[in-house]
């Protein structure tokens, strides 16, 4: 995930995986649910921009940031869908 959002060095890399595991250890602390793929890519994103903002392809980023925008509500309309079909037939 992170060649392509920004070159990520074997040293950047620890630094991301550290941070994504310190925001998971404090959130599940404060019972905060979050996805462990948004918490590591942040952290990919905050690694690569420590470089200089251009390091980061925010393009792909501004991607992944409507994917996860759009998850929930996709996810909730293909549930409705799925059940309404089952119950039909059941």
């Amino acid at each position: 995930m992170g060649t392509k959002i920004t070159k990520v060095t074997p040293f950047e890399g620890v630094a991301a995986e550290t941070a994504g595991a310190f925001t998971l250890f404090a959130t599940e602390a404060m019972h905060i649910p979050v996805s462990t793929t948004q918490t590591i890519t942040g952290s990919i994103m905050g690694v690569g921009a420590t470089k200089r903002l251009s390091a980061v392809r925010w393009g792909v980023t501004v991607n992944l940031i409507w994917a996860w925008i759009l998850t929930i509500p996709v996810s909730a309309l293909v549930a409705a869908i799925i059940y309404y079909i089952v119950s039909f037939f059941i």
